[in-house]
C-alpha cells in the first residue's frame, strides 16, 4: 500500500508565499509511483487538503480528511512552512501527539533554532563562533545610541523569529535604528541587532537518512544589494554559486562544523546553516531547519553538485523517520 504523503504549507505569517514555493518544489520532487502526495494549507482560518482540484476540509483530530465518503488518512507529513506553526515546534508537537511521522527538526531543536538569539548563545558555549548581538523584546526601552556604541556600525536588525528576510535592515547610521527596529516589530514580538561582519557569505545544507550523515557541497551567496535580503533571495538579484569558490580545506572545516550543529541542536531530516567567512575562519549566522526548496533552491542546488537526487534524498528521508515512528510505536499502519 502507497503511503500518503502530505506537502504541509502555509503558516500565519508573511512567509506564506514562500512557503507555497517550498510546497511546488517538494511535490515536484517527490515519488508519486511511490507515494500518494496532498497539498495541505495551513493557515489561522482553515486546514485544508487539496484533492483533485478541490477542497476538503482536515479534521484536526487526526488530521485525516474525506473524500468520496472515504477517510484518508496521512502517513507522513513533509512539513515545508516557513514561520510559525511549522518552523518553531508546535506542528511537530501536534504530530507527536498523533504519532504521525513528519520530515523535519523535532520540537525542542525547531524551538530552539527558531529563536536566533537562543540557538546562537546555545551554539556558542560550544565553541561555535558568532556575531555580537542584543535580543530587544516588544516595549523593551533601549538607547540606539547605547546599541551602536556596543555593537558599532553597520549592524543588522531583523526579526528574532522567521527567515526569508522580512523586515530586515542593514542600519549604517545610528539615526536608522529606531525605525528598523520599529518595522522587525512589525513582524516579530522579539527583534535582534547583530554586529556587521565583513567576508564571503555561503552556506551548506546537510541530512541524514538509515545511510548516514551527508554534508553538501558549499553555495557561495553574492549579491550587490547590501545584504542577502528578500529581493536577493527571490527576485534573481543574487548569484548563487555552487561549489563555492573556497578553499578545499575551509570546505570540509564548514562541513564539519555543520554535522556538529546538526548533532548538538539534536536534528533530523534537512537542515542548512548560513556562514560568513572572515580572517580565513566560518561565523555562524543562523541555523534553518526548514530550509527553501523551489527548484532553484540552495539544497537542490548542493544536491545537483554532488550528484545526488533530490527524489532520493527525500524518499530517504520519509523511510528512514517513517521507519523509526513505527518502531516507536505499534499504531501506525
Amino acid at each position: 500500500m502507497n503511503k500518503n504523503i502530505a506537502i504541509v504549507w502555509g503558516g500565519y505569517s508573511s512567509e506564506k508565499v514562500i512557503s507555497e514555493k517550498s510546497a511546488a518544489g517538494i511535490y515536484s520532487f517527490l515519488d508519486k509511483i511511490r507515494y500518494n502526495i496532498f497539498k495541505v494549507k495551513i493557515d489561522r482560518t482553515s486546514w485544508e487538503a487539496e484533492y483533485h482540484g478541490v477542497t476538503i476540509p482536515i479534521n484536526k483530530n487526526d488530521f485525516s480528511f474525506v473524500a468520496n465518503g472515504q477517510t484518508v488518512k496521512i502517513h507522513f507529513a513533509y512539513i515545508t512552512i516557513h514561520g510559525t506553526p511549522g518552523e518553531d515546534g508546535t506542528l511537530q508537537g501536534y504530530f507527536d501527539m498523533l504519532g504521525i511521522p513528519y520530515s523535519n527538526c523535532g520540537v525542542l531543536a525547531s524551538a530552539l533554532t527558531f529563536n536566533k538569539f537562543t540557538c546562537n548563545h546555545f551554539l556558542k558555549s560550544f565553541g561555535i563562533r558568532v556575531a555580537d548581538s542584543v535580543i530587544l523584546r516588544r516595549n523593551d526601552p533601549f538607547r540606539p545610541g547605547d546599541i551602536v556604541s556596543g555593537l558599532g556600525l553597520p549592524l543588522f536588525v531583523k526579526p528574532n523569529v522567521g527567515g526569508s528576510s522580512f523586515a530586515t535592515a542593514k542600519v549604517k547610521e545610528a539615526s536608522q535604528l529606531e525605525k528598523a527596529v520599529e518595522d522587525a516589530f512589525l513582524e516579530a514580538p522579539e527583534v535582534i541587532i547583530e554586529s556587521f561582519i565583513a567576508g564571503t557569505e555561503v552556506t551548506c545544507g546537510c541530512f541524514e537518512t538509515d545511510k548516514g550523515f551527508t554534508a553538501l557541497p558549499l553555495t557561495e551567496v553574492v549579491t550587490t544589494n547590501e545584504f542577502f535580503d528578500f529581493n536577493a533571495k527571490y527576485n534573481g538579484q543574487v548569484e548563487e554559486i555552487t561549489p563555492a569558490r573556497i578553499s578545499d580545506g575551509l570546505t570540509l572545516t564548514i562541513q564539519r562544523e555543520t554535522e556538529k550543529i546538526y548533532r548538538l541542536i539534536g536534528a533530523k531530516g534537512i537542515i542548512r546553516a548560513d556562514y560568513i567567512i572572515s580572517d580565513n575562519q566560518p561565523v555562524l549566522l543562523e541555523v534553518n531547519t526548514t530550509p527553501g526548496m523551489t527548484s532553484t533552491s540552495f539544497i537542490p542546488q548542493q544536491a545537483a553538485a554532488a550528484g545526488l537526487s533530490m527524489t532520493d534524498i527525500l524518499t530517504g528521508i520519509i523511510e528512514t523517520e517513517y521507519k523509526k515512528a513505527r518502531e516507536a510505536s505499534s499504531a501506525l499502519p
